[in-house]
């Protein structure tokens, strides 16, 4: 068989039938469109909630942390601690007035 390359039209030689065809592409290809859009819509909105639980839960975990740090009274301290507990009593230096 001889393929004319004279024929690049539609496939059909009917002018209805290759109307039907370009509508029902057109509308193929639209129907893609919206389906692809509404899925994107849809997975996206799947990652934004789930962004936002893990957002709100490790607020809350700090939040959590930072509240019982500061009601807790700390425990087990080391020797590296910044201060020492104790009792004290102010003594006035009188070194300045004898000489």
């Amino acid at each position: 068989m001889k393929y004319s390359s004279s024929n690049r039209g539609l496939p059909a030689g009917n002018p209805i039938a290759n109307i039907f065809v370009i509508l029902a592409g057109a509308l193929i290809i639209a129907v893609s469109v919206v389906l692809g859009f509404v899925a994107f819509v849809v997975l996206g909105s799947i990652v934004a909630i789930f962004a936002a639980t893990i957002g709100v839960r490790l607020w809350w975990f700090n939040r959590k942390l930072r509240n019982k740090g500061a009601s807790a009274p700390p425990t087990g301290r080391t020797q590296s601690s910044t201060y020492i507990e104790g009792e004290y009593s102010v003594v006035e230096d009188d070194r300045d007035d004898k000489s």
